[in-house]
C-alpha cells in the first residue's frame, strides 16, 4: 500500500565478501517480497524493512547478540566457565579499569567495568567466524532507471498479471465473445498497461522525494501494486502531505485522461473496454490510497496533519497507525458484506460459494497488509527516535597504540593494562595506519601470540575507516554502510586519535535503544 513514497534501507553498495558485518540500518521498508496494493510507496515511518532493524554479520536480525559472542577460544585461554559472564562476555573473561595508557576516549566514555574486558585472555571479544556479506538484491528484473532510480519488477507481479489476465479475460468473454481465445492477449495487454499506471504513481512518489532532496533507493512492481523506497523521512508536515498526496494526484488523472480518451471511442470494441477498464482501475487505486489508515497514502497524509497540529511527528504516526488497524478491520468485515449485498455493482443474488471464499481472501490478505503496515509504521517511528542515542563518541572503546613489529602477546598485555579493548597499529611517527581486527585473534592459538606480529591481524585503514567522532544517528550508520568494516578509526576534528569504534558496539547500542519503550 502506499504510504507517501516509503523509505528504503540505505545501503553501502559494496558487497565485499570480507568479515564486515552489517552496521544497523536506518528506518527502511519492508522486505521486497512483501505484498502491497497498488500504486504503494513507503516511508521511513512504514514498513521496515523490514530487512530488519538490525543486522550482524551480514544479516539483519533485530535480536542479535553482541559480535564478540562466546564462541571460540574459551578453551585455550584456560579461564573457568562463568568468570565475568555477563554482559554477553564470554566464560572466563576479566575485567580492567586502569587509565594510564588510555586514548582519549577514556575521558568521555560513561561505560561499566565490564565494557573494560582483559585483552590478554579474551583476544578483545569472543567473535564468532565471520560471516560473508550477502550480496544486495536488486528485487527483481530491472526494467529501467528513470530519473536515475532503478525500476525493478518482482517475481511476484508474474503471478498476479496472469491473474489479472484470467479474471478479465473472462468479462471479456461477456462483453466482446467473438474475440474467443484471444480475449486473453487483451487481457494480458491490460494487466501490462495497469502495471503501468501504477509505475507513473511511484513515479509522482519519486519526483517529489528528487524535488525535496530525498534520495530514492528504488521502484518495485510487486504483487499487489508497487512500493517507492525512500530512504530519509520528510523534514516537516507540508512535505509530508505532499509526498504522500501526488500519488493518488497522479492516479485522478490518469483516470481523467482514460476518460476522456474513452469519449470518442465505441464502449463495446476492444479500445473501448481497455479504456473504461483502465480509467476503473485508476479511480480504484486513488480511492483506496487516499483511505486515513498507515501504510496508505491517506494514511501519510494524515500523520502529516496531527504532526502539523501537535508538532511532534510520533503523535501523527500513532494516530495514523491505530487508524490504519481500525481499516484493516473494516476491510476484513465489510468487504465481504458490501460485495455479498451488491453494494460494489456486483449482483448480490448471483454469488456463489466459491464468489464468498474468493472475497473472504482477498480482504483478508488486503486486511493484513493494512494491519502489519500500521504495526511496522509504529515500530519504525519508534527507531527513529531512538536513532540519535546512536553517539561515535559514547560507542567507542578505547584504544592502545602499538608498532607494526609489536608481537600479538605483547600487544594484548599492554591493552590489558590500560583496560583497553583494541588495538591501533601505528607507524614510527604514530600515525595510524591500520586496525587489528578481533576475528584475526580470536582465530590466533595462545601459546602462538608471542611469535605473531599485529600486522598480519591488521586490516589497513582507508579514508572511510576514519570516522568523526562527533557523529550521531542516521549521519553516523551513514557513514559506517558507506564503508563496510568489522572495526573504524574514531578521530577528533584536530585528528587526534580518540579510539576504536566496533561494528558489533553500534549495533547493539541499536538493539537496547529499540527495546525501550518511547
Amino acid at each position: 500500500m502506499d504510504v507517501s513514497g516509503g523509505s528504503g534501507q540505505p545501503r553501502s553498495g559494496n558487497d565485499e565478501p570480507a568479515e564486515h558485518p552489517a552496521v544497523p540500518t536506518a528506518p527502511t521498508t519492508a522486505p521486497a517480497d512483501q505484498p502491497d496494493t497498488p500504486g504503494t510507496g513507503r516511508s521511513p515511518d512504514d514498513e521496515g524493512d523490514a530487512r530488519g532493524e538490525a543486522a550482524r554479520g551480514g544479516n539483519t536480525e533485530a535480536g542479535s547478540t553482541e559480535a564478540g559472542s562466546t564462541q571460540g577460544g574459551d578453551a585455550r585461554d584456560g579461564d573457568s566457565p562463568g568468570k565475568d559472564a555477563k554482559d554477553g562476555d564470554s566464560p572466563g573473561r576479566n575485567t580492567t579499569l586502569a587509565d594510564d595508557t588510555a586514548t582519549p576516549a577514556d575521558k568521555h566514555r560513561d561505560a561499566s567495568p565490564s565494557e573494560h574486558r582483559s585483552l590478554a585472555h579474551s583476544g578483545i571479544a569472543k567473535g564468532e567466524p565471520p560471516q560473508p556479506r550477502p550480496k544486495e538484491p536488486g528485487g527483481g528484473i530491472l526494467m529501467g532507471r528513470p530519473f536515475g532510480v532503478p525500476v525493478y519488477v518482482a517475481p511476484s507481479w508474474f503471478l498476479v498479471a496472469v491473474l489479472i489476465t484470467w479474471v478479465f479475460g473472462g468479462q471479456l468473454d461477456r462483453v466482446l465473445p467473438e474475440l474467443g481465445a484471444a480475449r486473453y492477449l487483451v487481457s494480458l495487454f491490460f494487466a501490462v498497461a495497469f502495471y503501468a499506471s501504477v509505475l507513473v504513481h511511484e513515479l509522482a512518489h519519486t519526483v517529489a522525494a528528487i524535488r525535496f532532496k530525498l534520495p530514492v533507493r528504488r521502484i518495485q512492481l510487486q504483487f499487489f501494486g508497487g512500493v517507492s523506497e525512500i530512504e530519509k523521512e520528510a523534514e516537516t508536515p507540508g512535505r509530508e502531505f505532499v509526498l504522500a498526496f501526488v500519488g493518488p494526484l497522479l492516479s485522478l488523472v490518469l483516470a481523467g485522461l482514460f476518460y476522456l480518451a474513452l469519449k470518442p471511442v465505441e464502449p463495446r470494441s476492444v479500445p473501448g473496454v481497455l479504456l473504461a477498464g483502465l480509467m476503473i482501475s485508476n479511480l480504484i487505486v486513488a480511492a483506496f490510497n487516499l483511505l486515513p489508515g498507515l501504510p496508505l497514502d491517506g494514511g501519510r497524509m494524515l500523520r502529516a496533519v496531527v504532526w502539523k497540529i501537535t508538532g511532534r511527528p510520533m503523535s501523527g504516526t500513532i494516530a495514523a497507525a491505530w487508524v490504519g488497524r481500525a481499516l484493516a478491520v473494516a476491510v476484513l468485515i465489510g468487504l465481504p458484506l458490501m460485495n455479498r449485498s451488491g453494494a460494489l455493482g456486483g449482483d448480490g443474488t448471483q454469488v456463489s460459494g466459491m464468489d464468498t471464499v474468493t472475497d473472504a481472501l482477498l480482504a483478508a490478505i488486503l486486511a493484513a497488509i493494512i494491519w502489519t503496515g500500521a504495526g511496522n509504521s509504529l515500530r519504525m517511528a519508534r527507531l527513529r527516535e531512538h536513532l540519535p542515542e546512536l553517539r561515535a563518541r559514547t560507542l567507542t572503546r578505547r584504544a592502545v597504540p602499538v608498532q607494526t613489529d609489536t608481537p600479538l602477546s605483547e600487544a594484548l598485555r599492554r591493552a590489558n593494562a590500560a583496560g583497553a579493548r583494541a588495538l591501533v597499529v601505528v607507524d614510527a611517527h604514530g600515525n595510524p595506519i591500520s586496525l587489528v581486527r578481533e576475528a584475526a585473534i580470536v582465530g590466533v592459538p595462545e601459546h602462538r601470540r608471542p611469535w605473531v606480529a599485529v600486522s598480519g591481524l591488521a586490516q589497513d585503514l582507508t579514508e572511510g575507516m576514519r570516522v568523526s567522532a562527533e557523529l550521531a544517528g542516521e549521519d553516523l550508520l551513514d557513514v559506517l554502510r558507506a564503508t563496510p568494516a568489522t572495526e573504524y578509526l574514531v578521530v577528533e576534528e584536530t585528528g587526534e586519535i580518540y579510539g576504536v569504534l566496533s561494528a558489533a558496539d553500534v549495533e547493539r547500542a541499536f538493539v537496547k535503544a529499540m527495546a525501550r519503550p518511547s
